[in-house]
């Protein structure tokens, strides 16, 4: 006997078999029209990056770095990592193609897999897909605004028609976060023993991460933590207030959260993530903000940034149903090899002007091969038999009227697609 392979897809992997890739396909070429709409450019970038380009850029401390990426080490020594999210390899491409030139830069990516060692649930899987959008060298607030008004736009023109809004933070500026960082660790020290283990490791490492604790005791204790928004300079209120009233002008529902701060080390002012209460626990559908100092940490001059990402696992459970649009196709029923090799002649014509078209290669019986039509919903019908092929005319069935008529081939493709053959 052989051996026993395992034929299961890994953990937290899935096929996505025709129906959801048909999903999948709706929800990213409506995504990218929207996006051409704001004027973004699409850009590709490789699987997996150098490990420093996340480790030191989305954070050493953070859950993604510390726990879930995917990291080897190829047969030349280097260290590489899968790509476990999206802004970082941008901003890498940002750089490392000298695209200062072309600022103000808007570029988008959609239906690009990630990687992240979690524990796989419903909408989030250990390879997912994501969809998202970066803008550069825009520093004034508009840019924030301008992406959020963008995300509610292709969330509408999926056929969400759920009550969305903004949740919204500050983190200010890196000056401003290092004294707010201070005032949490003195706060924090006191209660130190009520703390979670994780929230007692990022008290050491990254203070404001114990903000975005789900633990019921670390809530309990954030009640009464300080608020960033108490620690922002004046340019930092602003810069947030405006982003406020330019959301109340395009009548974007928002909220401020003073505990969101997002799971990676890069941002810096707005962030923001966009929720609907219809959702449950997992209310969550888009996430984002500005991060002005990545391109610097990288090595080239500071550009001020920002930019939101997507899951497309998460946007196909939200699809409603009939969401999708469906094709019907041209089916044919042939009676033998002539009236097949006739078939796919015509069918092959019927492609090439856009339909969608089935004929059987291997025939059954005429019964058997309209009972396939009919399950495909096909339009309409072609019969070709030994008659049809000495004549030269065959049966265009409609399938919706239960109507028929014999027309030359030529006068089915002008029937068919509306024109001339």
């Amino acid at each position: 006997m052989g051996t026993t392979v395992n034929l299961q897809p890994p953990r937290g992997t899935h096929d996505a078999l025709p129906e959801m890739s048909r999903r999948f396909r709706f929800i990213e070429e409506t995504v990218l029209k929207v996006f051409k709409g704001y004027g973004f450019g699409e850009i590709r970038t490789p699987m997996f990056e150098s490990t420093d380009v996340f480790a030191r850029n989305v954070g050493d401390t953070t859950d993604i770095v510390t726990k879930e990426m995917y990291t080897f080490t190829d047969r030349g020594g280097d260290s590489l990592s899968l790509r476990p999210e999206g802004t970082a390899p941008v901003v890498r491409a940002y750089y490392s193609n000298g695209l200062k030139q072309h600022l103000p830069l808007k570029l988008c990516y959609v239906g690009t897999p990630m990687f992240r060692y979690e524990r796989p649930q419903k909408g989030r899987l250990r390879q997912h897909h994501q969809v998202g959008a970066e803008v550069f060298g825009v520093a004034g607030p508009m840019a924030e605004v301008e992406l959020i008004a963008m995300a509610f736009d292709f969330l509408r023109a999926l056929g969400m028609q759920e009550d969305f809004y903004v949740q919204l933070n500050s983190l200010g500026t890196a000056e401003e976060r290092a004294t707010y960082r201070e005032a949490l660790v003195t706060y924090f020290e006191p209660h130190k023993a009520k703390l979670s283990a994780e929230s007692k490791d990022r008290l050491v490492k990254n203070p404001l991460r114990i903000l975005d604790s789900k633990d019921e005791a670390d809530r309990a204790l954030l009640a009464d933590a300080p608020k960033l928004s108490d620690y922002l300079g004046e340019a930092s209120a602003t810069h947030f207030e405006a982003v406020k009233q330019g959301l109340d002008a395009l009548g974007i529902r928002w909220q401020v959260n003073d505990t969101l701060v997002r799971g990676l080390d890069y941002y810096s002012h707005t962030v923001f993530e966009i929720h609907s209460d219809a959702l449950g626990a997992q209310s969550q559908v888009v996430s984002g903000g500005r991060y002005n100092a990545l391109i610097g940490q990288m090595g080239g001059d500071d550009v001020p940034a920002v930019g939101f990402g997507c899951g497309v696992e998460r946007l196909e459970l939200m699809l409603a149903e009939g969401a999708v649009p469906t094709t019907r196709p041209i089916a044919f029923v042939v009676m033998g090899d002539a009236a097949t090799r006739a078939g796919l002649a015509l069918a092959r014509t019927l492609r090439q002007k856009g339909l969608e078209v089935y004929v059987p290669l291997d025939p059954l019986s005429v019964k058997g091969q309209m009972k396939k039509a009919n399950k495909l919903e096909a339009t309409h019908t072609v019969v070709i038999g030994d008659e049809e092929l000495k004549t030269g005319i065959y049966v265009l069935k409609d399938m919706d009227a239960g109507t028929q008529n014999n027309l030359s081939p030529d006068a089915i493709i002008a029937h068919l697609c509306g024109g001339a053959a």
